[in-house]
């Protein structure tokens, strides 16, 4: 009885070790297996970078500035005598804005006559005087000094004329700025004067634009016109656009004009000048908007924005190895489009990249990937 006892307790302890021993082997196996685990048995949506060229846009704050504008400005002090036009009229070249009182000039024109003609007059009779010494010379009655100091009079004289003459000059150009005209076609802004006020020469009377064309200036990083003009063709004008400050186009496109011939080193920035018409007259001197570049991008390497995601500043994509192990990898995007980046560097159009459900992995693991094609995931795209 003894014996049969110890031979129970025997089995059983044999028995407990090899459950003990299959156990552990089997949670060896488990963990050999368990390097790259499965997360899941959905399948995920990978894709592969694409090369092909784009366009892409930038805007640019800009200034506009009519082709023509200028301040009107009163050339001669005294009473403004007439308003002969409308705040915001249209006027043409050569047109009757303003008149000042003219009474003061006509009368300093009036002496300015009156003293070239007794310089004049004073001249001839010294001539006259002349060719009488010039016979008395002759016969020998007077010295020729005497003719001498007549010729030196009447240079004099005749400078005298020439002084007269600037006077009167200067006189009728005086009375002629009482009268302000238009130096060229355009819209009459403000006029802050009003009939009798008294005018002081240099008083701003008005300002005068021609809106029909109107130039937009505004500025661009080096690195963004090193790209643009070398995206350029030769003996090419780019067209721009400009987008007014409610947002809407401006219905004539433009041209850039001008480019700067150096960098403002203090902003790192060129400046360019682009030119629009505007004959429906929507854009004034001193509007603001943005114009808008398109650029061309040869061989661009595009990625869905919904492919990456953000870690302290860093921009990420899951990477497909062989096995189908995600792995996470940093990328530089050179230029951010409509739901797509333009890469700079980080990625190669051979490698695939998890497309959706970056939120539901992690570094390692292993997943069941689904490859789509171009079509698949740009359709969805474009009809956001």
């Amino acid at each position: 009885m003894i014996g049969n006892h110890f031979a129970m307790n025997s089995f059983l302890r044999l028995t407990c070790w090899v459950g003990i021993s299959l156990t552990g082997g089997l949670l060896s196996i488990a963990c050999a297996t368990r390097q790259a685990p499965l997360v899941s048995q959905e399948k995920y949506p990978v894709i592969h970078p694409w090369r092909t060229d784009t366009l892409i846009t930038k805007e640019y704050v800009a200034d506009i500035q009519a082709v023509q504008h200028v301040e009107i400005r009163a050339r001669v002090e005294g009473y403004l005598d007439q308003i002969h036009i409308g705040e915001g009229q249209w006027v043409k070249k050569g047109q009757l804005l303003f008149s000042i009182s003219p009474l003061e000039y006509r009368q300093e024109l009036l002496k300015a006559k009156a003293n070239l003609k007794n310089a004049r007059a004073e001249a001839r009779a010294t001539v006259i005087e002349k060719q009488n010494v010039q016979k008395l010379v002759e016969k020998g009655v007077v010295s020729d000094s005497e003719l001498e100091r007549i010729q030196s009079k009447l240079e004099a004289l005749q400078a005298r004329i020439e002084e007269a003459e600037t006077a009167e000059a200067s006189a009728q150009m005086r009375l002629s700025l009482t009268q302000v005209r238009a130096p060229f076609e355009g819209i009459v802004d403000r006029i802050p004067n009003k009939t009798g006020s008294l005018i002081e020469e240099a008083t701003l009377l008005t300002t005068l634009s021609d809106n029909r064309q109107v130039l937009a200036y505004f500025n661009v990083p080096e690195r963004e016109y090193l790209d643009f003009i070398t995206s350029r063709q030769a003996d090419h004008t780019e067209a721009v656009t400009f987008v007014m400050a409610n947002n809407q186009m401006h219905p004539q496109a433009g041209k850039i004009e001008k480019i700067d011939g150096q960098i403002d080193k203090s902003t790192g920035n060129i400046a360019f000048t682009a030119r629009f018409s505007n004959r429906q007259n929507v854009l004034k001197h001193g509007s603001s908007g943005k114009i808008r570049l398109i650029q061309e991008i040869k061989d661009a390497l595009l990625i869905p924005q919904k492919a990456t995601f953000e870690v302290q500043d860093k921009l990420l994509v899951f990477v497909l190895d062989s096995q189908n192990v995600v792995h996470r990898r940093s990328i530089v995007p050179q230029r951010r489009l409509p739901h797509l980046y333009v890469l700079e560097s980080g990625l190669s159009p051979s490698e695939r990249i998890l497309y959706e459900g970056i939120q539901t992995v992690k570094e390692g693991d292993q997943i069941d990937p689904q490859l789509l094609n171009l079509p698949q995931f740009l359709s969805p795209l474009a009809s956001h």
